[in-house]
């Protein structure tokens, strides 16, 4: 059923597109809609998302320069093999969006609280029934969608509504909502006497708050992906001296780390990012022949990653802490859960600033921390770097029944081009789906999605769209066990192609057939220069 108009005196129709969230999908998507002149929401007092609300004052880039930038903007600095702060990066998205004057659309202090569905029932219908007919134009000349606001910094202000013809969701999988870890009952965090925080909220403190939290306490880090590494860093380097105290990181899951972009003395582009490596890989809509081919480089692939592997085992300590994945590394790669270690990592560790403890299950007690295993970690303070709900997010402003489509049998959200969702009309999702540079995957999907917007080309039908959207599952789901991630970095540039074809451009972006195989693929291979 749709919603009821509300009062139109206290409806704004400014632009045909409303946008929400500036963090880099959001300002993508506004620089690529922007002779639609959107309406941009941003909840906070600033562009950037989570590296403004979600960086550490050790968060730094995991990728060189030249892979995380725009197609049209390049780092000043592009070729500085260092990667950039977090600060660095901010100053690159507020270069960006003052040179294409893109901060004239954002409404800051403006927070989503409901997104009300004003169309007609045939999409409601579609949704519930799964009539896999034409998904229709972007822009339909009416309203679709009406955005309640409300002031960020008065939570009891009036709400505005604002109607739009088309809506793009970039609020993104981080910040706002973490991942609690729920505790037997007697065995939560109310029972412990020290302090609890969640990585979300020490980002929020300054550089001396942050060290006058963790200097001379006995810290608990829940995690081992890359924010509980750099929380682990930061506990150990505010500890020097004979007052300090270890920092222990609490470990669940492994996940294969990496000490620079080098393995072996052979770049590590060469390895899964160039279209010759990615050949070796499978990908959705293979013709026989190349599904062939994949079944018999299998022995390759696990080459690969066993050479990889090698070299991690050879240059970090991996055994002599027990942080060697039993997993294989491609399985890390084809997640998108490969962190870049920070140089004086194992070096703290070694000084026993940093200690591991393995642990499946654990709960806690009044002094600190106890395992499954009966033993007990003594802690003043524990800091949570266990994730956080990005679905729930979107899931908490959608109305019903979109909000139940948000996420499919598998758990992911089932999106064509890792963008539009067959089944919810009128609106697209930037920043949900993951690759080795995100600000490259999300660019060029914006750029795809402003010329379905002018209605360049046409989408599928929705069951074409929903069998493709099946298909790359499928791949994520043979090539990983963390396939929820919705990773598409072991076919990103096959991804690109098929992007690239509906759009009419050429696939193939390189200068000659060499570089072509060799090179990897960034955001300049897909500047629009490149079709003249």
């Amino acid at each position: 059923m749709a919603a009821q108009h509300l009062n139109p005196t206290h409806l704004h129709s400014i632009s045909k597109i409303g946008i929400i969230g500036a963090g880099i999908s959001g300002i993508a998507a506004a620089k690529q809609l922007s002779s639609h002149s959107p309406m941009v929401f941003e909840a906070t007092d600033s562009i950037g998302g989570v590296w403004k609300h979600c960086s550490y004052n050790s968060t730094k880039l995991q990728t060189p320069r030249c892979d995380f930038e725009f197609s049209d903007y390049p780092w000043s600095e592009r070729d500085n093999a260092n990667f950039p702060s977090h600060v660095e990066v901010l100053d690159y998205l507020h270069g960006y969006a003052t040179h294409f004057d893109l901060l004239k659309f954002v409404k800051f202090g403006s927070r989503v609280v409901e997104i009300r569905y004003v169309g007609d029932d045939s999409a409601t219908q579609l949704s519930e029934n799964s009539k896999y007919g034409e998904y229709g134009n972007l822009l339909t000349g009416h309203p679709v969608w009406e955005v309640g606001v409300q002031s960020s910094n008065n939570p009891n202000s009036t709400i505005q509504w604002y109607a739009f013809e088309f809506i793009v969701v970039c609020v993104g999988k981080y910040g706002d909502i973490p991942r609690m870890p729920s505790f037997p009952r007697n065995k939560g965090q109310e029972v412990f006497q020290g302090k609890v925080m969640h990585s979300m909220d020490y980002s929020k403190l300054d550089q001396e708050a942050a060290r006058e939290l963790v200097k001379g306490k006995k810290v608990a880090v829940i995690g081992y992906k890359k924010s509980a590494i750099d929380l682990a860093l930061e506990c150990a380097e505010a500890n020097q001296g004979p007052d300090g105290q270890p920092c222990t990181m609490v470990v669940r899951t492994l996940h294969w780390t990496v000490p620079s972009y080098w393995i072996w003395g052979l770049p590590f582009f060469l390895f899964y990012s160039t279209r010759s490596s990615q050949f070796l890989h499978e990908r959705p809509n293979q013709s026989f022949l190349k599904a062939l081919f994949c079944r018999l480089s299998s022995p390759m692939r696990k080459a690969v990653s066993k050479f990889i592997e090698s070299y991690l085992v050879w240059k970090l300590p991996l055994v002599k802490y027990g942080l060697k994945p039993e997993h294989p590394f491609l399985e890390d790669y084809a997640s998108c859960q490969m962190a870049i270690l920070p140089e004086n990592f194992f070096p703290e560790a070694d000084k026993g600033n940093i200690q591991f403890k393995r642990a499946s299950k654990w709960w806690f007690w009044n002094g600190g921390i106890e395992f499954e295993d009966n033993t007990k970690l003594e802690a003043d303070v524990v800091l949570l770097a266990t994730g956080y709900e990005g679905k729930k997010k979107l899931q908490s402003v959608l109305p019903e029944p979109f909000r139940s489509l948000m996420l499919d049998s598998s758990g992911t959200m089932p999106l064509y081009r890792g963008t539009i969702h067959p089944l919810i009309p009128n609106m697209a999702f930037v920043g949900y789906i993951e690759s080795v540079s995100n600000l490259h995957t999300a660019e060029l999907r914006c750029k795809w999605l402003s010329r379905v917007v002018d209605n360049e080309f046409k989408l599928p039908t929705v069951k074409e769209m929903l069998d493709q959207i099946g298909r790359e599952m499928e791949v994520m789901k043979r090539t990983t066990r963390f396939y929820k991630r919705h990773c598409i970095s072991t076919f990103s540039i096959n991804h690109s192609d098929e992007i690239c074809q509906e759009m009419g451009w050429k696939s193939w972006r390189k200068s000659n057939w060499l570089s072509e195989a060799f090179c990897p693929y960034n955001s300049r291979d897909y500047n629009e220069e490149k079709e003249d």
